[in-house]
């Protein structure tokens, strides 16, 4: 009997052809800018569902076809066989889970999607004063939906909130607020599980492995666990161990993901939400192939080795492979910790002194290096007795092109002499785009995020920091979201994606412990001479 699939594509084009008439209406009137058709994005959604469940069904389809063969290839005694069977039967075990994946965060973004889609109903029958405590209360119970979806399923899905939980200049602060959450939670796999793993995977048991081995992890991630273990030349040593079965399920998050951003997008700010999803799940990929964290691991380590006071861990290379990594142990206490205890101490110089030095590595790794660890999360930071800092977790790395680094040393030498016309310029080659092709609104950003390299540059004889308050950041917002509504930024480059999540957050931490530092002696060493010698 012959089957025939029915695809996804056959189904979007009836759904088109449903909405057709709409559209052509809707094309000829005035655009508003961040409204759609609630029914088209609600179509949009439960195609991408019912694509994602087709693509899951004939899956397994497939899976037992190929079961069936290997079957009777053992009964006729095919060589390999059993080894083809047994490997079918593990991945066959894991399909429930799957199944139950998709279902249940199929319906949690169903709800989702349907909460926003009324939303524009109810708002028209409120009063204006009470219209944004409505909407945040729908923000942060849809958070809270997809945040419990996130921890039940861990994961790639986790690791999905945990790096949403960091864009606030994506995501309203209600969401913000709630996927924080997700940056210390994660369930740890049994001690079974990792055993199992790594003797699988480095083919040999774990006594032979190393002398001690702790079976209680240090740490959780979505991602992965971290063990602290003894080596038999008695070298102290952390081992972080991959989940078993996150390469399977990589697909199916990332389609989850596209259908989270498509329930939303109207409530987001207008910008390029395509190239920010595909930075987010090229991200992801990298970091399920603990090779090339090892690689940039030591390669950024070798750069930092001769900078005092920074400490990034050596790679034990003959025990790491693609999801396993051993790395020396280094004792510290954990960074946020560290600066709420100076904070709590009256210990103000060393709250500063201690960002500074955040900052000042990141400008080396940026500027100079042309390679940066992308993830600073401050669980992702220790500090040690001695007060070094110690870089951890290098999973997430941008390698900036030669060309991306020269334009944006050229954005950077512009903003010292305040310059716009040349900012525009630098903006544009580099491959920033609005909607109307004016710079209008890349340069009210571009001044929003300059304005303190600017002015610290400029006070030469202080360079102290005037930190904004929370209502200066909140009406700054509001007058660039305003922007943006205006003419919207359609079109970003790849490596400004990475690059603003890394000092987002790190200007997060400036403005909550609000240090009092030189910033001149931190930032001039590497912007002032490289930035000059891009712009001639």
């Amino acid at each position: 009997m012959t089957i025939t699939r029915r695809s996804s594509t056959m189904l979007a084009t009836e759904i088109s052809a449903e909405t057709a008439s709409t559209n052509d209406t809707a094309n000829t009137e005035v655009r508003q800018p961040r409204r759609d058709s609630g029914l088209k994005t609600w179509l949009k959604v439960m195609n991408a569902s019912l694509s994602a469940l087709e693509d899951t069904v004939w899956q397994g389809r497939d899976l037992a076809e190929k079961a069936l063969r290997a079957w009777r290839d053992m009964e006729a005694g095919v060589e390999l066989a059993k080894e083809e069977y047994e490997a079918i039967r593990r991945e066959a075990t894991q399909w429930p889970a799957r199944l139950s994946r998709l279902s249940k965060t199929g319906w949690m973004l169903t709800r989702l999607t349907t909460s926003y889609r009324f939303w524009g109903t109810r708002s028209a029958f409120l009063p204006r004063h009470k219209m944004e405590t409505a909407l945040n209360a729908l923000h942060r119970e849809n958070a809270i939906r997809f945040r419990d979806t996130s921890l039940e399923h861990g994961g790639a899905f986790l690791k999905v909130g945990q790096l949403l939980s960091a864009r606030a200049d994506l995501l309203p602060q209600p969401w913000i607020d709630e996927l924080q959450i997700l940056q210390d939670k994660a369930r740890p796999e049994t001690f079974t599980t990792i055993r199992d793993h790594i003797e699988a995977s480095l083919k040999q048991p774990l006594e032979e492995l190393f002398l001690e081995f702790d079976p209680e992890p240090i740490a959780a991630a979505s991602i992965g666990q971290v063990h602290k273990a003894v080596m038999h030349d008695g070298r102290q040593v952390a081992v972080k161990v991959q989940r078993p079965g996150l390469s399977e399920l990589i697909d199916l998050d990332m389609a989850l993901l596209k259908l989270f951003v498509n329930s939303i997008a109207s409530l987001l700010p207008p910008t390029d939400m395509d190239t920010i999803t595909a930075e987010i799940e090229r991200t992801l990929r990298e970091e399920l192939d603990y090779r090339g964290e090892a690689r940039w691991m030591s390669h950024i380590g070798a750069r930092l080795k001769d900078v005092p006071g920074i400490v990034v861990p050596k790679v034990i290379g003959t025990l790491s492979n693609r999801t396993i990594l051993v790395t020396e142990f280094v004792q510290g206490n954990n960074f946020a910790n560290e600066l709420d205890q100076r904070k709590a101490a009256g210990d103000h110089a060393g709250v500063s002194d201690l960002l500074g030095r955040l900052l000042d590595v990141y400008l080396r790794q940026v500027l100079n290096f042309g390679v940066f660890q992308a993830d600073p999360h401050p669980g992702n930071f220790l500090v040690t007795e001695n007060n070094e800092l110690v870089l951890l977790d290098f999973g997430c790395t941008m390698e900036l092109s030669a060309q991306f680094r020269s334009g944006y040393l050229k954005v950077l030498g512009a903003a010292l002499v305040d310059d716009n016309e040349q900012i525009a310029a630098s903006l544009e080659a580099l491959g920033f785009r609005t909607r109307s092709g004016k710079p209008d609104t890349l340069l009210a950003f571009s001044n929003a995020l300059l304005n303190q390299i600017r002015n610290a540059a400029m006070n030469m004889g202080s360079g102290r920091m005037v930190w904004p308050t929370t209502e200066d950041m909140l009406r700054e917002g509001e007058r660039l979201f305003a922007l943006a509504e205006q003419d919207p930024v359609d079109k970003l480059p790849a490596e400004f994606i990475m690059l603003a999540r890394v000092f987002t957050t790190i200007g997060g931490l400036f403005v909550h412990y609000k240090p009092d530092m030189d910033v001149n002696r931190y930032l001039l060493p590497h912007l002032i001479g490289p930035a000059f010698e891009a712009v001639r």
